[in-house]
């Protein structure tokens, strides 16, 4: 519901843009998702993720132009909708990178990666050349893929786990 444009979701984005931003300045710091996320929505599995709060956080805070000399640095609500649309898919692709990382150090090995393939074939990607693959999305060379680099890529090939809602 709160993800559609019609005029009753806005007004409930509107309640909640206003029980998120607690001094009713207009705009939301990180902490202040952070914050709202655990106590308003109680969402608490997504609060122990911080890399998801982080990368929706920074996709949805500059996507709207703003004349405001803070707008880039905080989210308004005319980009409040996006911010809940990206915490819901960056908590999806949050679960594909933790099926990867068998491990759980938050990283995915060469090896993890491989083991994997078919796992993200399931998810609607071809895995033809494993090694390449990894190579492609390690785009910071260090050997491991993180999160913000899996993200990345995922959404570039349209990952989607095949039981969400949406």
């Amino acid at each position: 519901v709160l993800f559609r444009s019609d005029p009753a979701a806005r007004e409930k984005r509107k309640s909640l843009f206003k029980a998120f931003d607690p001094n009713g300045n207009g705009y939301l710091s990180l902490a202040e998702v952070d914050k709202g996320v655990r106590d308003i929505l109680g969402l608490n599995e997504l609060f122990d993720v911080k890399p998801v709060l982080m990368r929706a956080f920074q996709a949805s805070k500059a996507a709207a132009k703003t004349k405001s000399k803070l707008g880039a640095d905080y989210v308004e609500f005319q980009e409040f909708r996006l911010l809940l649309v990206y915490l819901r898919q960056y908590l999806e692709l949050w679960e594909m990178f933790d099926e990867i990382d068998t491990s759980d150090d938050r990283r995915v090995s060469k090896a993890e990666f491989r083991k994997a393939a078919p796992l993200i074939e399931s998810w609607g990607v071809k895995i033809e050349n494993p090694d390449k693959s990894f190579a492609d999305i390690d785009t910071n060379g260090g050997g491991v893929i993180l999160f913000d680099e899996f993200a990345d890529w995922a959404i570039k090939q349209g990952l989607d786990l095949p039981d969400d809602d949406e």
